[in-house]
């Protein structure tokens, strides 16, 4: 008479499958997880290019020493925030504004960056006249 039932090494193989199947999984979401991140730093550092290019320099004829949600009222207020919860400016934001060649508070320049997870730093620069 034979009995039914698996063997260890059958419970054994299953188990490894299993095993790795959820190991991928997680690793997969994590970095899907962290390109979506990516994709939201892009879209505010491109919201905030437009908002002073299209909005700030076209009625002023230069651009600002900071920018916040007082200056780019155009923007979503919400885009100075990265998606760790830090505004830009502050230490640890993902997110930066460098002016350059300023008199007085008026920039003829400036650099926008974001600092990715899965690519290299996203970079904007000022229109050259």
């Amino acid at each position: 008479m034979r009995k039914r039932g698996f063997t260890i090494l059958e419970l054994s193989v299953v188990i490894v499958f299993a095993t790795l199947a959820v190991v991928l999984f997680f690793i997969q979401k994590i970095n899907t997880d962290a390109m979506r991140r990516d994709e939201q730093r892009k879209e505010a550092i491109n919201a905030m290019y437009y908002a002073l290019e299209e909005g700030f320099f076209v009625d002023n004829g230069y651009y600002p020493e900071t920018i916040s949600e007082d200056n780019l009222k155009v923007m979503d207020p919400t885009l100075f925030t990265d998606p760790n919860g830090i505004n830009i400016g502050s230490e640890g934001s993902t997110y930066s504004y460098e002016p350059a060649n300023c008199d007085n508070g008026k920039c003829k320049e400036y650099t926008l960056r974001a600092t990715l997870e899965k690519e290299d730093e996203y970079i904007k620069k000022s229109r050259k006249e």
